[in-house]
């Protein structure tokens, strides 16, 4: 059974991705208190949105401070109806087609979820945990080259 697209193609600084950028807890905010336009930073990337602009997901390719090879989900936030892992599935394919053989990763900072299991929804959508972890006690995602 084929599944229609949920992903929509648009840009850093997209006015209803930005407003769920500010609400997913990774959100850097400035001391100065100054507004932001963008919300990626330096590097490849791609920035998806559903129709209504009720799901977000950024991959971005860029060397990680943390040694981490391959295309980071550097923020992904749902509030649509649809399933969490069936984005992240359809985001993968997306980014299979922009950068073939490439490993994807993102971390999950388990203080600031209310889930007991950080990162259901990338494990259900076929990803792994690595058992190290981040500095900063990150957990690590990954799905190997496809």
């Amino acid at each position: 059974m084929t599944m229609r697209p949920l992903w929509w193609l648009t840009k850093d600084g997209d006015m209803d991705c930005l407003a769920l950028y500010e609400r997913h807890y990774s959100a850097y905010r400035y001391r100065d208190g100054r507004q932001r336009t963008l919300f990626v930073g330096p590097g490849e990337k791609v920035v998806l949105r559903t129709e209504h602009a009720d799901a977000l997901f950024v991959w971005r390719k860029f060397i990680d401070d943390s040694g981490q090879q391959g295309i980071n989900c550097a923020v992904f936030r749902n509030e649509s109806g649809h399933r969490s892992s069936c984005l992240i599935h359809q985001a993968d394919s997306i980014a299979d087609c922009l950068w073939p053989d490439c490993r994807h990763y993102t971390y999950v900072d388990p203080q600031a979820i209310r889930s007991r299991n950080p990162g259901a929804c990338f494990l259900r959508a076929g990803w792994r945990r690595l058992k190290q972890r981040t500095k900063g006690g990150l957990v690590i995602l990954e799905r190997g080259v496809a």
